[in-house]
């Protein structure tokens, strides 16, 4: 009697923890391949540069006290006096204050510690995504699931830019950000980790573990 009426609670927790292995090994299977570890080491790193762009911590450096180009230090570091309170402070929604800048030649870099953290996790999540959407296309039996995989693994990267870029691409475009529109921005990065995520599950649930690799 005990295991019938456990049956009905266990079998969700069965489903939803195959589903995750399913997901991770069709994650490590597309990394395992060549073309899977280029996408996502792509991906990466071009995130990382385009959403740090896009929060304009990454630009042309800038001479200061109108100095003459060239005559500035390749490499300039400056800190901020209390580094540890300053990243902890909250700029926007999940937009925290940087406590660096850093000039490497024409390239300055301002640096806060949290917001490169949700940077690259974001970069992570959607290097995944991409490498499981190229693989999928590419070699569905490779992590054995369907080719019809491959397209929809790779939407939500698309709403995971408006996380760094939906304030800049208003500026640019000369919108006027009503209060309405900027509070709806500030869903944009739970709701990318969600569909990030979220796709990477559904891919799970398209993974054969019957199938020969």
């Amino acid at each position: 009697m005990g295991a019938e009426t456990s049956t009905p609670t266990g079998a969700p927790v069965a489903w939803s923890v195959g589903l995750v292995r399913r997901a991770a090994f069709a994650v490590r299977a597309s990394l395992a391949r060549r073309d899977g570890r280029v996408t996502f080491g792509a991906v990466v790193v071009g995130y990382v540069l385009l959403y740090s762009a896009g929060l304009g911590h990454l630009g042309r450096r800038t001479v200061v006290g109108g100095g003459i180009a060239g005559t500035e230090p390749l490499i300039d570091v400056f800190v901020v006096s209390d580094p540890l309170s300053t990243a902890a402070r909250r700029v926007a929604p999940f937009q925290y204050e940087t406590v660096a800048l850093v000039g490497v030649g024409p390239v300055e870099y301002l640096f806060a510690p949290v917001n490169a953290v949700i940077g690259v996790a974001l970069a992570t999540l959607v290097g995944v995504t991409l490498a499981v959407s190229v693989v999928a296309w590419r070699g569905p039996s490779a992590c054995r699931i369907g080719p019809g995989a491959g397209a929809a693994a790779g939407l939500p990267g698309i709403l995971s830019g408006f996380v760094c870029c939906g304030p800049t691409l208003l500026l640019i475009i000369g919108v006027q950000a009503s209060t309405g529109i900027l509070a709806a921005m500030r869903w944009f990065l739970p709701l990318a980790v969600v569909a990030l995520v979220g796709t990477l599950l559904w891919v799970g649930s398209r993974v054969d573990p019957e199938a020969s690799g």
